[in-house]
């Protein structure tokens, strides 16, 4: 793990290679004054991290299905929910 840290002066005179190490090794920890600052990580291992913004609708619009006439305007009814006595 020792070789995934740099000081941030290091960081800044080595970018190049600080990126290509992220991109081969994984994640490199960047400190400034001693504490851990900032992470670098390939964009592959980001995308792995942020939320995908799929739901089923959009799934359905972007499938070979959306070619089947499916009207996606109707399949989420609007109307008000029915009254439960509780």
């Amino acid at each position: 793990m020792k070789d995934q840290i740099w000081q941030l002066q290091e960081a800044k005179n080595k970018f190049s290679n600080l990126v290509e190490k992220a991109r081969k090794s994984g994640p490199q920890i960047v400190t400034k004054h001693g504490k851990e600052a900032v992470v670098i990580l390939s964009f592959e291992d980001y995308k792995k991290l942020i939320p995908h913004k799929n739901n089923l609708i959009n799934f359905l619009r972007k499938s070979p299905l959306s070619q089947s006439g499916i009207d996606f305007s109707t399949l989420r009814q609007k109307d008000k929910p029915r009254n439960v006595k509780l």
